[in-house]
């Protein structure tokens, strides 16, 4: 017997509407969906759970450095393929697509401006380049806006979200970096002038161990993973299991690794307050 005495049904298809590309970001503290144009707006920072996403190079520039202010240095350096390195894909390949998709010649965007007035010598790396990893390139873009805040007189600030650490690519030339880097450093407090560190998600390996770690004063953005091995490795390695939080900002504050937690939002007032407090 056919349902309601109806004995035939008439089936409609109804054309599913694609959402574009782009629209929705899914947090990856929450896991919940962000609208994409809200999140923006929003620095990048997760409306529900706070967590820090990643934000590029140029619009860390954009929020921290006073508008009009910033002179941009060695731009014209590249990275060369000094071990002609293969694998998966090439050096040189790797190179160019990172260089297209980015719009950045390099890891590291350096320079000089003014926070809130303050002159600073500047710099911050850029995960989406072979993810914030170090070679040649940055380490000497580095090495060199901090010897200028040396001959200037002031302070340093350098922002740090690297996942891949030293690069591989470019073998012990990479790892040159790290002395070289942290000897600027050395000549930079021997100068008594200030070196304030960020570090954002991640922050890991060489980079990490070598001037992000060195900082007179340290600063994390919320729940960054902060490390050298990530908590991974380590378990694999020490085949313990860690504790809750274990390399994240909050756990490294509380074992005293880094100095203080601050906001996306709140950055640039701490920093221009911390550099005027350190000048007095």
């Amino acid at each position: 017997m056919s349902l309601f005495g109806k004995s035939n049904y008439t089936f409609i298809k109804v054309k599913r509407k694609e959402i574009p590309i782009g629209v929705w970001t899914k947090c990856p503290g929450c896991e919940s969906p962000a609208y994409s144009k809200e999140l923006k707006n929003n620095l990048n920072v997760c409306p529900k759970c706070r967590f820090h996403l990643s934000l590029t190079a140029r619009d860390r520039v954009e929020h921290l450095i006073d508008e009009g202010s910033f002179v941009e240095h060695d731009a014209n350096l590249f990275s060369s393929d000094p071990l002609k390195f293969q694998g998966a894909k090439a050096y040189k390949d790797k190179l160019k697509e990172d260089q297209e998709a980015t719009d950045l010649d390099d890891a590291v965007i350096t320079g000089h401006g003014c926070i809130e007035g303050h002159q600073v010598g500047f710099a911050v790396t850029d995960s989406r380049f072979i993810m914030g990893s170090m070679g040649s390139v940055v380490g000497e873009r580095i090495t060199r806006i901090i010897e200028y805040a040396t001959k200037e007189k002031c302070p340093v600030i350098i922002i740090s979200g690297s996942g891949g650490g030293a690069r591989m690519y470019e073998g012990a030339i990479s790892l040159m970096q790290m002395a070289k880097t942290c000897a600027a450093l050395e000549r930079h407090a021997q100068a008594d002038q200030l070196y304030i560190s960020v570090l954002t998600n991640p922050t890991m390996g060489g980079i990490m161990a070598s001037f992000a770690g060195v900082g007179d004063i340290i600063i994390a953005e919320p729940k960054a993973l902060i490390g050298f091995a990530g908590p991974r490795v380590v378990e694999q390695t020490i085949r313990q299991k860690l504790p809750p939080g274990f390399q994240r900002s909050e756990f490294m504050l509380a074992h005293g690794m880094i100095d203080m937690i601050v906001e996306r939002q709140d950055l640039k007032g701490v920093l221009a307050h911390t550099i005027a407090y350190a000048q007095e």
